[in-house]
């Protein structure tokens, strides 16, 4: 850490955002406090059914759970301090706190590829071969992947952020993003970032890649199984509890790839910022609509705790 710092000549970095029109900034402020809460509103909800419910305790709805936690971590990364610099008149984060929202921020968005890389696997299992289901996805070997996702994302950006933040920065210290993201933090570099973006590259690969990649064959396979049944009814349930995860691994999949998987120098400082918003919080956002209003399975659930929810208010009142 020592070392880190000692290639730092600035202290702090200073937000350009989003716009720097008070009015603007004003209805931005609104719009995106509206987001956070309700994402923060709609994956606790997806979080308390799926704990309620006794049939949502499927390795599906296990791994449905990891990702409203996770939504609702990676949002609350990067929401609130571009909330605070909209209204606030310092639109600065020291060194040590931008270095710790890169890490988290990027931790998170890795965790996010890797879940929708095993979501996809549990739904190749489930359609694919249904009888041996319950044994290939166990609950221990659910907890092993869960574990698996999170540990090697951390560490993963632990490695990313350390050589970073090695680089040398004598300034500008000025972000033309809303949060540290390790593309705009490397930008500011005093020296060549050749090394580092090559690391990023290869990371990308494993990281993100390589999920997509089990994404891809994955539902190649489903795709396949499906048009070899007869049964007009089978094959729309078993489309049906793919499209949720279909349309949320395109919203993120498609904006996380753009950004980390090309080179530094092709990229556009306005077009990173709104695809920055895409996937960390409009798609964190849509990930409880989407499962909410796409599943069944879930729309059940949720009819039967209000319905549940208005006896219970009924039952008060007499």
């Amino acid at each position: 850490m020592d070392m880190i710092k000692a290639n730092f000549t600035v202290t702090e970095f200073v937000f350009l955002g989003l716009s720097s029109q008070p009015t603007i900034q004003l209805v931005l402020f609104i719009m995106f406090l509206f987001f956070y809460l309700l994402t923060v509103a709609g994956n606790i909800i997806i979080i308390t059914i799926i704990q309620i419910e006794p049939h949502l305790q499927t390795p599906m709805y296990f791994f449905l759970t990891n990702l409203s936690f996770l939504d609702i971590c990676y949002i609350s990364t990067n929401v609130p301090q571009m909330l605070s610099n909209m209204v606030g008149k310092k639109k600065t984060i020291p060194f040590s706190s931008c270095a710790t929202q890169m890490y988290f921020s990027l931790s998170f968005g890795m965790i996010e590829c890797v879940l929708l890389g095993i979501m996809a696997y549990d739904r190749y299992v489930a359609i694919c071969h249904p009888l041996h289901y319950t044994v290939i996805m166990s609950r221990s070997t659910c907890v092993q992947l869960a574990a698996i996702s999170w540990s090697s994302s951390f560490l993963s950006s632990m490695v990313i952020n350390v050589l970073t933040l090695s680089l040398p920065y004598c300034g500008p210290n000025v972000l033309n993003h809303f949060f540290c993201e390790v593309p705009s933090i490397l930008s500011l570099a005093c020296t060549d970032t050749s090394f580092t973006e090559m690391v990023i590259f290869i990371f990308s690969i494993i990281i993100v890649f390589i999920p997509f990649l089990l994404i891809v064959v994955s539902y190649a396979q489903i795709l396949l199984s499906v048009l070899r049944m007869r049964s007009a009814s089978g094959r729309h349930k078993a489309l049906s509890t793919c499209a949720s995860h279909l349309t949320v691994v395109t919203l993120f999949y498609g904006t996380a790839i753009f950004t980390y998987m090309r080179p530094q120098s092709k990229s556009s400082r306005a077009g990173d910022k709104i695809i920055a918003v895409v996937y960390t919080v409009i798609t964190p956002m849509f990930n409880p609509l989407i499962y909410s209003l796409r599943n069944q399975d879930v729309k059940g659930a949720l009819r039967k705790a209000i319905a549940q929810q208005r006896t219970r208010a009924l039952l008060m009142r007499q």
